[in-house]
C-alpha cells in the first residue's frame, strides 16, 4: 500500500503532527473521496481522530469522543508497517487518549484547560520509512 500514497497523504501526516487538525481533516477528506480500499479506510480513520482532536479544541467532547471512537475502530484491521506510518502506535495512543478523555473532568475540557494535563497528551503519526 505504501508506494501509492500520495504526497497529500504526507501533506495531512505532517498537519496532523503540527496540530492543524482541520486542515488535516481537509487535506485527507479530499483523498478518501476520490480512494478505493485499503486507502480510502486508511484516509477516514485517521481523519477522524484529527476531527475528533479539532472538535476537543472547541471544546466538542461529545463529538470528540464519538469521532475519536470511530477512528480508532477504523484503523484496527491495519497491521504494523503496512503503510510507513505506525498505523498500531497511533492506534494505542488514540485509544489511550480516549480512555484518559473518559476521566477527566469535563469542566476542564469546558474551560480549555484539559491541554495543560500531562495525562491528556495528544495522539500522534510516526513515519517508519516515507514511500517516494
Amino acid at each position: 500500500m505504501s508506494e501509492h500514497l500520495p504526497q497529500e497523504f504526507w501533506q495531512g501526516v505532517e498537519q496532523f503532527n503540527s496540530g492543524q487538525f482541520y486542515a488535516c481533516h481537509e487535506t485527507l477528506e479530499a483523498l478518501w473521496i476520490e480512494a478505493t480500499e485499503p486507502e480510502k479506510s486508511l484516509y477516514q480513520g485517521i481523519l477522524q481522530i484529527a476531527v475528533a482532536l479539532y472538535h476537543l479544541s472547541n471544546r466538542n467532547l461529545r463529538g470528540a469522543m464519538i469521532l475519536l471512537g470511530e477512528g480508532t475502530n477504523r484503523l484496527r484491521r491495519y497491521p504494523d508497517n503496512d503503510c510507513s506510518i505506525n498505523v498500531d502506535e497511533l492506534l494505542l495512543e488514540s485509544v489511550k487518549f480516549f480512555k484518559a478523555l473518559q476521566q477527566t473532568d469535563p469542566e476542564k475540557i469546558a474551560s480549555g484547560d484539559w491541554h495543560e494535563t500531562a495525562a491528556l497528551p495528544l495522539p500522534r503519526i510516526s513515519i517508519i520509512q516515507k514511500s517516494k
